[in-house]
């Protein structure tokens, strides 16, 4: 049997880095589009970067809906996971892109004198406001 995690857990298990996330977009013929990236969880959101013109990123500014997968383990006893599902906003006016780049930085352990003054070129981020949250724990069950 499987066990719902709580909203604390949730954030809890997110902010552990559990592995990639698999951020899933539709594409223009309307089939899902699944990438594994990293992520940094600000808050309630889900923060990724990635290149503007990148798939990911033309199929967001069509479609925001998006579903964020995150899970873990390596046998049934052990799996645990969390299905995000959100709306994205695609993310490129440059303080905001630097202010997301800088936290981003500082949360890898880069000291505050290394931090980013710039934000890359051809660099954007995508924010995940959840709408839905799907969580699993097997190893409670």
């Amino acid at each position: 049997m499987t066990v719902e995690m709580t909203e604390v857990e949730v954030n809890e298990y997110l902010d552990s880095k559990p592995g990639w996330l698999i951020l899933s977009t539709i594409g223009k013929e309307g089939y899902p589009h699944s990438v594994p990236i990293g992520y940094m969880r600000l808050g309630a959101e889900i923060y990724t970067a990635c290149r503007v013109g990148s798939q990911r990123a033309v199929n967001i500014m069509r479609n925001p809906k998006v579903c964020a997968l995150f899970q873990s383990g390596t046998s049934r006893d052990g799996i645990k996971g969390v299905m995000i599902q959100g709306d994205a906003t695609f993310i490129t006016e440059p303080d905001e892109v630097l202010r997301i780049s800088r936290e981003s930085a500082r949360r890898r352990g880069v000291t505050e004198d290394e931090l980013p003054t710039e934000p890359r070129a051809g660099v954007a981020y995508i924010r995940v406001e959840r709408r839905r949250v799907i969580s699993w724990d097997y190893s409670r069950g």
